[in-house]
């Protein structure tokens, strides 16, 4: 028995496997999945349907997968919980992490970030939770609304919509956007909970937006968008480095930044369009290089691939911009807003309407290549794809669904 038990411990606390998406928008954090071999078309009623799970309860939560376990979250009577699959869609457990929003939107939005053999989760309410992955027991939690928003004057700093983002997890430290007197961004032990560090200085609301660590081999920083800035923060102690005032429509900010060399590109809904900044060499400041108005990604994720960005604007159109100038390349109608990823060569749209869409990832050719409907579950079709060993993953409300997208 002990030696079954070390083994299985080794297996938990071993790296993350190739083909692995252990956290929101893939291992990069980017959209972008290293997957080979797949499917340049679909027949018209979509790629094989391998199997579909139901009872994830409300949420728009991605699906994180590692090893073989697929990790999602779900909402039911205001309770969070955190729920693991095997490869089959066979469910293992289902854990709560505590309330969640009721309020605008109801439904779990944080996608489980996977690491070191512990599962990672912040609720909308401010609760932070590490857990076993293996078994979900629980092994520490910190409520971030108690311990940055005790004020009634600091719990104004609560976004309207809850806190909507997942976790990053950087070495043995993991990373939140709370918001709060001095504490638009803070850092836990990732092993006991224990608080690290804040943003002293930043006491932004938080914009609903997943951080992402910057690192062009001369310059690393944390970097995100609160409500009102973007901001480039120290990993190992916190400092904010820069602030780059860049305020959002109600303090949305809800697309994590994309990177191209030495440069950092955002975008949000309302018209609001993107813009492209340049960081400087010593990393402390950052320049404005070019805005468009036309790419006004709302909250499904933008993509980076060979010096162009793909994604779907407000209004519904699909489009392309040369990264490097904000050149319109392409506008076409696709399958409305929606959500943006990419894998081999294809760009994977999930429309609003329920439609997904699979895209070819050239600016002399963007076109729709193959469309189909996804017809299960219930609610908005808000969830982000997810792409691992030739399966795509689907969340859509209460069911999560894996299609078969390898080529044979």
């Amino acid at each position: 028995m002990k030696t079954v038990t070390l083994a299985l411990s080794l297996l938990w606390a071993a790296p993350a496997l190739a083909g692995d998406s252990p956290q929101f928008r893939g291992p990069q954090r980017n959209g972008v999945f290293p997957e080979r071999g797949l499917l340049k078309s679909w027949p018209a009623g979509g790629p094989p349907k391998m199997w579909s799970a139901a009872g994830l309860g409300k949420g728009f939560s991605s699906v994180a997968v590692a090893g073989d376990r697929l990790y999602v979250t779900g909402m039911f009577d205001d309770e969070g919980y955190l729920f693991a699959f095997d490869l089959d869609g066979k469910r293992l457990y289902k854990v709560s992490y505590g309330p969640e929003f009721p309020n605008g939107y109801p439904g779990a939005r944080t996608t489980p970030t996977i690491d070191d053999g512990m599962a990672f989760v912040i609720s909308s309410r401010g609760k932070l939770v590490g857990f076993k992955a293996a078994d979900g027991a629980k092994l520490w939690e910190a409520d971030t609304l108690d311990l940055f928003k005790g004020s009634r004057r600091a719990r104004s700093l609560i976004p309207t919509w809850g806190i909507a983002e997942s976790v990053l997890v950087d070495g043995d430290r993991v990373i939140c956007t709370p918001g709060g007197k001095e504490a638009g961004l803070a850092a836990f032990d990732k092993k006991t909970g224990a608080l690290v560090w804040t943003a002293k200085g930043l006491s932004d609301k938080s914009g609903y937006c997943s951080a992402r660590v910057f690192d062009n081999g001369r310059v690393r920083q944390i970097v995100t968008m609160t409500g009102k800035s973007m901001v480039g923060v120290d990993p190992a102690s916190g400092q904010v480095v820069w602030k780059q005032s860049y305020p959002g429509r109600y303090n949305i900010h809800a697309v994590s930044p994309v990177f191209f060399q030495n440069y950092i590109y955002v975008s949000d809904g309302y018209g609001q369009g993107g813009a492209m900044f340049e960081l400087a060499a010593d990393g402390r400041g950052v320049t404005r290089r070019w805005r468009d108005r036309n790419l006004d990604c709302h909250h499904g994720g933008v993509v980076q691939v060979g010096g162009y960005v793909y994604g779907a604007s407000s209004k519904g159109k699909w489009m392309c911009l040369d990264i490097r100038t904000g050149k319109l390349m392409a506008a076409i109608p696709g399958v409305g807003k929606g959500s943006t990823v990419y894998a081999d060569g294809m760009i994977y749209g999930y429309g609003e309407r329920g439609d997904v869409g699979l895209f070819k990832a050239d600016p002399a050719d963007f076109r729709l290549v193959s469309r189909f409907k996804v017809e299960e579950g219930r609610g908005r079709h808000w969830a982000h794809p997810t792409i691992s060993r030739g399966v795509l993953y689907i969340r859509h409300g209460d069911v999560m669904i894996a299609y078969r997208i390898k080529a044979d």
